[in-house]
């Protein structure tokens, strides 16, 4: 049997393991995170909740309209163009606001129940999940390819994935993202399950015109490939709203300081409220992480959990960040996730 190959960084929220083997190994318990004082204060639904909607484009502008289409923008992925796309790191976003326009729940909290694969044949290696891959993209703004990641994540249409808002949209002064597409369980090249097209992409009006860190989520609906679902796939994750900024997580993600961003690696650790209202927890993870899951109730024997917040940043002191899931959040899961 391979061993897991494994590296405890000296972090003092979180246990870092690289991802690589079918060995097994078990993280060591992360110290709780703690902070005095309640979060107080909400935004609204109204101001800064609103989404839009943008058909899935090629770099020449044409949509990805058809599953031809979309097999077609399979091939455009080749090895090598994946090789040279760029980790996307969002160091150049506009500080988070202050503490004094913090988000917080917006509602009782609520969740969306997991769904595994329907076949057998996806049981993931230990803590690598068949639910979260790498996402390849060009940038109209330079033309320059990039990888973010994401994962699926379980609706009625069983084609979503959630990812960064960053990783769909450049934000304030940018443009939607063009050869959008989804390798889950990507590895060192290897595609077990496919390329999946992105048919459909939605995030906040708050990141697309004012690059707000608040709501830097985005969810994509993506085509069928040889007329299989992806959640049907590789399972679907499920999602979490309005709950504690304390919370016991897993991060699954590509980052590309940790393996080169060719394998997942996870960071497990417990959240604590960052100062706009947001989680955060030291993993230290660079570019190309972006958008991959902060999952809830992690189960290491599926590799599914329930999403409680999305990669979005990284502070100099190696402090990872992702925006509160509150109501419009799920606002836009109800929005996007009947999509077909």
């Amino acid at each position: 049997m391979r061993s897991l190959r494994y590296a405890i960084l000296p972090l003092a929220a979180a246990t870092v393991l690289a991802l690589i083997g079918a060995g097994t190994a078990e993280a060591a318990p992360a110290p709780a995170e703690t902070k005095t004082g309640p979060i107080t204060g909400a935004l609204t639904t109204a101001g800064n909740g609103a989404t839009s909607v943008h058909t899935a484009r090629l770099s020449s502008g044409a949509p990805v309209d058809s599953a031809q289409d979309a097999a077609a923008l399979a091939r455009y992925w080749t090895p090598e163009r994946m090789a040279k796309a760029v980790p996307l790191d969002n160091l150049a976003a506009p500080s988070r606001p202050n503490a004094a326009k913090k988000a917080g729940p917006t509602g009782k909290p609520g969740m969306i129940p997991a769904a595994p694969a329907r076949s057998h044949t996806v049981a993931p290696l230990i803590n690598e999940s068949a639910a979260v891959g790498k996402v390849f993209f060009t940038n109209p703004s330079n033309g320059g390819t990039y990888t973010c990641s994401a994962s699926a994540l379980n609706s009625d249409s069983k084609q979503m994935v959630v990812t960064a808002g960053h990783c769909v949209h450049g934000g304030r002064g940018g443009t939607w993202m063009t050869n959008w597409v989804y390798v889950p369980r990507y590895r060192s090249g290897a595609r077990p399950f496919g390329t999946f097209a992105a048919k459909q992409l939605r995030t906040f009006n708050a990141w697309i015109n004012s690059s707000d860190l608040r709501r830097d989520v985005a969810m994509v609906t993506t085509w069928p490939l040889n007329g299989n679902k992806l959640v049907n796939v590789t399972g679907g994750h499920g999602m979490s709203w309005n709950f504690s900024r304390t919370q016991p997580i897993t991060i699954l993600a590509y980052p590309g300081n940790f393996g080169g961003g060719e394998i997942q690696w996870a960071c497990i650790g417990t959240t604590r409220a960052a100062s706009d209202g947001g989680l955060e927890l030291q993993c230290n993870f660079g570019g190309g992480s972006s958008g991959g899951p902060w999952l809830r109730t992690f189960n290491d024997s599926n590799g599914l959990g329930s999403v409680n917040g999305v990669m979005s940043t990284v502070t100099s002191g190696g402090w990872n960040e992702a925006a509160y899931f509150d109501d419009a959040v799920k606002a836009m899961y109800d929005a996007q996730g009947g999509v077909t």
